[in-house]
Formats: structure tokens, sequence, C-alpha cells
């Protein structure tokens, strides 16, 4: 989902020896990934992915400034679900027996609010589509119409839009054939889109309605949009997670018609992001994977919630090194499944790129990029409530420039000049360290919890 909300802003990255009182932060609670210095070993920095989906962010965000004024924006749909559900703190006790909480059996009120035999059907396995030692994105099967065609999605959080590759005679993977569905019928209304995964352009379709299944779900009459692709590698598709108010079609998601419809029984839904893994990613649809994290989850709430926002507070390294102040500027963040990298205000990127020694701005990979000695000894962490959470040195390590390089692409890129200046997009490389958690209910909130990933 687009995740926004207000707040200061803070960073800082470091090149230190790690100590006793720093080692102990991060085997805290809140602790992430356990941070190694990017030395041998590390592959060739290929920035074809890179390119294409900074002009990608570019295009999806033009018109972030506006929705956040709430402006364009389509109405909030009331979901009772997400109103009247009891208030928790920790998901995994709303699939649990008290018994099977605090290992003592508790006689009253000993049914959990949900079933745990509905969880392990309601999770949509995800592929990781790699490329140079990089996790470029994430997509699962769907079926579509009568009998069921399947295709693939890639989940994004970031958009609110369900879009299917349909008569694209360059595409090598399944499309949806609306000549062979029973249950198919046209809108004859046209939709504009600025972005995909893999091209940067405004491509034009038409807005149908088809029956939508996946894992155990059925979604009858749902509104997709059809367009054709020229390039359709390796996803047939998007699957929009963000709030509807921002739906270009100005409908529902697929995961508020879930949760009104009363096909999921718990107002959120969970994502797990593999590192470097083609098998193991997951999204749990009204459902939270316990064995996916290794660590409590810590709230952030919602700010701005027409847009499903998470604080965006600070940026920081953990104690006792020091910290320093880059930006007096207030601004907002997208917890953004369908982006890969992590983009900030220019201003942002270049202070944070001023606390490493030798990291410089380089122009051989186009405007954005940002290099950094492949030995230096990382500490990043985002703050986001209150709140410290680390991303791995592995994610943000893109590669080295060139075979006898000593020195490293860095995976956080600055959006330019022309970009707002309030505005953070935190994609998987941030996301692989952290199961995230994003709810519905209780004024709206995600959560993170630390990810298997960081053994």
């Amino acid at each position: 989902m687009i995740n926004y909300a207000t707040s200061a802003l803070l960073l800082s990255a470091l090149s230190a020896p790690a100590t006793a009182d720093y080692v102990s932060h991060y085997q805290s609670p809140m602790a992430g990934p356990a941070q190694s210095p990017a030395t041998a070993g590390v592959a060739i920095f290929n920035p074809q992915y890179a390119q294409r989906e900074i002009k990608k962010v570019l295009a999806k965000y033009e018109e972030a400034s506006e929705a956040l004024q709430g402006i364009g924006l389509n109405p909030q749909v009331d979901i009772p679900l997400a109103n009247n559900f009891p208030s928790f703190e920790d998901p995994n006790t709303v699939f649990a027996f008290p018994s099977n909480i605090n290992g003592t059996i508790n006689h009253m009120g000993s049914d959990p609010i949900v079933s745990p035999i509905s969880v392990p059907f309601s999770k949509l396995p995800l592929t990781d589509f790699m490329s140079g030692g990089l996790d470029i994105l994430y997509y699962g099967p769907i079926n579509i119409g009568t009998p069921p065609q399947t295709v693939t999605i890639d989940v994004d959080t970031g958009s609110a839009d369900l879009w299917i590759a349909s008569g694209c005679s360059d595409c090598s993977v399944d499309q949806f054939n609306s000549l062979r569905s029973t249950t198919f019928t046209d809108d004859d209304e046209e939709f504009y889109i600025a972005y995909v995964r893999q091209n940067v352009s405004t491509l034009t379709g038409i807005y149908t309605h088809a029956i939508l299944t996946f894992v155990a779900f059925r979604v009858p009459d749902w509104s997709l949009g059809l367009w054709v692709k020229t390039s359709c590698t390796p996803n047939s598709g998007i699957l929009g997670l963000a709030f509807g108010t921002i739906a270009t079609s100005g409908e529902p998601t697929v995961f508020e018609n879930l949760m009104t419809s009363g096909e999921v029984k718990a107002p959120f839904f969970s994502v797990h992001l593999a590192r470097n893994a083609r098998t193991g990613s997951e999204v749990c649809f009204g459902c939270y994977d316990v064995s996916k994290t290794m660590g409590l989850l810590t709230w952030v709430p919602v700010v701005v919630e027409n847009v499903l926002g998470g604080t965006y507070e600070r940026i920081k390294s953990p104690k006792p090194l020091s910290m320093c102040s880059l930006s007096s500027t207030s601004h907002v963040q997208a917890i953004d499944t369908g982006t890969t990298l992590i983009y900030l205000p220019d201003e942002v990127a270049q202070s944070f790129y001023g606390l490493i020694p030798g990291a410089k701005q380089i122009d051989q990979f186009g405007a954005g990029f940002f290099t950094y000695p492949c030995s230096s000894n990382l500490d990043i962490a985002f703050g986001f409530g209150g709140n410290d959470f680390t991303i791995s040195t592995r994610d943000f390590n893109l590669g080295r420039v060139a075979a006898n390089s000593a020195d490293c692409v860095g995976g956080i890129l600055s959006l330019g000049d022309g970009f707002p200046n309030n505005i953070a997009i935190i994609g998987d490389e941030f996301l692989k360290s952290w199961y995230t958690v994003y709810d519905y209910s209780n004024g709206a909130r995600v959560g993170f919890a630390p990810s298997i990933n960081n053994v």
C-alpha cells in the first residue's frame, strides 16, 4: 500500500566498528538484520533494472502531492470488519487459543478471534524474480474468468488497481483471453496508466469485469484493467493493495472487497519477501504467519489514512554512534512492495552519502545514483514512529561499479530536484528485513517484525 505520514527526518550512516553495546542493540526484539562489511565477492552492478525503476517511481508518484492534499481521491469505503474488529497488539493472538499464548489454559473466552484453520488457506505464494544477485520483484498466481485462466501479478502496496495483460503478441507470459471467459463483460471504458514494472510510458487499456479467484478466495464480478504490454517479463500484471481512494478505476481494492464480503475474517494482510530465494515469499490475506518472523512486531500508526500511511520519522544509526540531522522538512513515506529500492528526496540523499567517507554521486548510470567504498562497515536504520528499523547491507549494496573497482553502488537513490522534497519511497530493499503487516483496524497502522531473513 502507499503508506504516507508526516514527521521529521533524521539520518545517519557511519563507518565504524561494532561495539558490544551496538551488538546488543541489534539483538533486541526491535533488532533487524546483523550488519556486515561489504567486501569481497560482490557482483558487478547491472544498472538495467534500477535505471528503469527510478523512471517508474517518478511516474508512479507524480501525483503524490495532490493525493496527500486530498485532491482527486475516491470516497473511502466503509468496512465494518475494520471498524468493529477487537483491539489487539500481537497479530498472532488473533488466531491463537489462550492456552497457546502464554502456556496456560484459559477457560474464559477460550475461542480465538479468528479460527487458525483459515490461515494455511489464505497465503498467496510469491516467486522472487532475481537478476544479477538482486531481488527485482515478487509475483504470484491468480485466476480470472470462467473457466479460470491463471495469470501472475506483481503484488504492489504502492498502487490500488488490478491490471492484467491481454492481447500482447510479444509477451511470453500467460495472459487473460476474454474470448475464452463466459463471465467476462466489457465496460467499454478506457483507462490510462503512467507506469508499469518494466516500462515507463502511458499505456491504454479497457476496464472489464470478471470473476477473480486466488488461494481460498473468490471475488465475483470484479473490475480490472486489460492492457497490451510491449514487455511481459516475468509477470502478467499488477495487483494494487493500497487504499482504494487512489484507484484509477474508482473501485475498492481486491483486499477491501475481501473484507466487506466476509471472505477474510481479519482486517489486515501480511507480507514476507525472501532474500535471494525463488520460493518462500508470500502474502497472507487476513492472516499472520509467525513462522516468518524472529521477534516482536512493532506498530507504526497511519497518519494520512486515505492512502494508508505509516510514519516516516527519521533515518539514523543505532546507539552509541552519533546522529546527524539532515533535514528540517517534514517528510512522508510510502512502504511500497512494488518498488525494489529506496528513494529519498535529493537533499536527504546527498546528506546521507555525505556521511560516508569516500561516497560520491556518479553520473555513469544516470541521475540519482551514488557509490561508496565497498569496504565500508555501514550501519543504517530507519526510524518510524519513534522506533528504529535496520536494513541489511546485503540489500543496500547493489554491486561493484566495475570488476576491479573498490566502489559499490548504494541502494538509496535520489529522486532528483524535480520531485517533491517531502516524499520518500521505501521498497523491498527495506522490507526484506521486516515482516510487514498492513492493518485497516485500530485507526489503520503498519507493523514490522524482524524477518527470518535476518538469521
